[in-house]
């Protein structure tokens, strides 16, 4: 292999097969089961795939382990194939391994005929006391010594649809006193009367992920099989499938470690609760780590691509801080989007000195960093919104904003300097009268007395109104839950704010997913859900900065 290649002992593994002659090519697979939507930890497993076989033109595929009917649906077949091709992938192949179910079927009866696959009566809380524990051996079955002719007749008659779910199972014979747990004559098939939607009810039974899946891997001639390291224990049962189920391909399964982010929560199931008690609204709701609803939130491929990259691919355990991801996707923006000024808890400023019914346009860049993006007109006149934090009617010491008496600069505008509060009944503050210096116009190179404090702002007349929603973590990290409580119990209420404000007349034009940054307050995407023709939403994305360092 004459390309260079950054170092991760998964590339070096493929390194070495190519350079021995043991594979020609580099074949590797997604492999999701269809039962929920992706999330970020999914994420770094196609990129994984898709990145090593890519960056030795290899195959990737897609493939869908369809093997449980009761928890799987077309709604995530078509989500993950959108997620794929969203985060910039595509698979050579697309496979289920429902295809591959009569296939399965003969290599079962392959193993009852070698005298290495029994039926078994026992009950699921039978088989599990069978077992035995970590320290102490199992025991057999009383039905592990069947012949031959009678588990290949209770085998065929279980695929007949003679028995009922929990009735019998098909389990492996190999050791009942193993080290490893999982060599305990683990099941194989069970009976399940239920509707497939891939094969529909062709089927009544259907065999177990640990028993499908390596032979899924071995009919499509997979050469680098990559998991998560739970399922590390599982390799000797994975190796021990393909060999005595005789397959002609044998792939090598290598486990790496699992992404683990904080203040995510990185599981599926754990997921769906949020989705199923509608906690949230959907499994595209932007607080969710799912591709879907990172992407709704208006985080971009690119992003996810280069955090997954920084990441890498080892076997060590930890977590990954979740700023680290936001560090990416500023990265990304901050040269793509826009600058615009967004005013999202808004205060009425009256500029007194200022000519009434006049409009004057100001010039700004659209992206400093970016001067290719051009420039933007902003309107202005008497009256304009301002933040309601950026003033203070008794302001502390160093507070550089607004307040009665200083003057401050707006953003692209001129110096004003407050006068007057006027409050309503309540003693709220409902409107600032302030004068403004017209000598202090920006880009004019006034260079006359200093100000500390600069605000944005937004004109009053031609502003748009926008609703503006903002994101905490929907749960923050449990060391351990407490007795009584569940999961739901440790939901952030403050995960979701929702806010009125108003945005420059030119945000008009947003069409949904567009992606700006806010003057002080960060990138923000228009929401593709809530968003209307008369009724803008913003997806606050990410804040401007971090104390995250690389």
């Amino acid at each position: 292999m004459e390309k260079e290649h950054n170092s991760n002992f998964i590339k070096d593994i493929m390194i070495k097969d190519l350079q021995s002659g043991k594979h020609e090519k580099i074949v590797t697979r997604f492999p999701p089961e269809p039962n929920g939507y992706l999330h970020i930890g999914h994420a770094k497993s196609i990129t994984i795939n898709f990145g090593l076989a890519d960056e030795f033109e290899g195959l990737t595929n897609l493939r869908f382990d369809d093997t449980n009917p009761l928890k799987e649906d077309t709604e995530y077949v078509q989500s993950i194939k959108e997620d794929v091709k969203w985060l910039g992938y595509s698979w050579d192949n697309l496979f289920f391994a429902s295809d591959y179910f009569e296939e399965m079927y003969n290599r079962a009866v392959l193993l009852i005929k070698k005298g290495k696959a029994y039926v078994d009566d026992l009950t699921q809380e039978q088989i599990r006391e069978y077992r035995g524990t970590l320290t102490e051996p199992g025991k057999d079955s009383p039905y592990r010594n069947r012949s031959v002719e009678e588990n290949l007749e209770l085998f065929e008659r279980m695929r007949n649809g003679d028995f009922k779910d929990g009735e019998k199972v098909l389990r492996a014979k190999i050791d009942m006193s193993s080290g490893n747990i999982n060599m305990r004559d683990p099941v194989l098939y069970r009976v399940l009367h239920s509707h497939h939607h891939n094969t529909g009810d062709k089927w009544c039974i259907y065999p177990m992920y640990a028993f499908a899946h390596p032979l899924e891997d071995a009919i499509e001639g997979i050469t680098h099989s990559l998991c998560t390291l739970e399922f590390e224990d599982q390799r000797p049962f994975y190796n021990w499938v393909v060999t005595e189920c005789e397959m002609e391909s044998q792939p090598q399964q290598i486990e790496f470690s699992r992404l683990n982010v904080t203040n995510t929560v990185m599981s599926k199931r754990k997921l769906k609760m949020l989705v199923d008690e509608k906690v949230v609204d959907g499994w595209d709701d932007p607080r969710l780590p799912t591709i879907s609803g990172l992407r709704r939130r208006g985080y971009t491929p690119e992003a996810i691509r280069a955090f997954c990259k920084e990441v890498g691919i080892h076997k060590g355990s930890g977590t990954v801080d979740s700023q680290m991801l936001e560090h990416f996707v500023r990265e990304d923006l901050k040269l793509k989007s826009p600058r615009t000024m967004g005013v999202i808890r808004p205060l009425k400023v009256v500029i007194t000195n200022y000519p009434e019914g006049q409009v004057e346009m100001l010039e700004a860049e659209i992206n400093p960093e970016n001067e290719e993006m051009g420039t933007r007109q902003i309107p202005f006149s008497r009256e304009i919104y301002i933040e309601q934090e950026d003033f203070m009617e008794d302001p502390p010491k160093k507070y550089f904003r607004l307040f009665p008496g200083n003057e401050v600069r707006l953003k692209h505008a001129y110096f004003i300097k407050c006068e007057e509060v006027i409050k309503d009944e309540q003693g709220n503050v409902v409107e600032l009268r302030c004068t403004y210096d017209p000598e202090t116009k920006s880009g004019t190179g006034f260079t006359g007395r200093k100000v500390k404090g600069t605000l944005h702002w937004v004109e009053a007349s031609q502003a748009v109104p926008a609703e503006f929603r903002l994101y905490e973590p929907i749960i923050t990290d449990i060391e351990e839950e407490e007795e009584g409580k569940t999961f739901l119990d440790y939901v952030n209420e403050k995960s979701l704010e929702i806010v009125q404000g108003y945005v420059e007349p030119n945000m008009k034009e947003a069409k949904p997913q567009d992606k700006f940054q806010f003057f002080r307050h960060g990138y923000f995407n228009v929401d593709p859900k809530q968003t209307t023709e008369d009724h803008l939403v913003f997806n606050l994305i990410v804040s401007l900065k971090s104390s995250f360092k690389l």
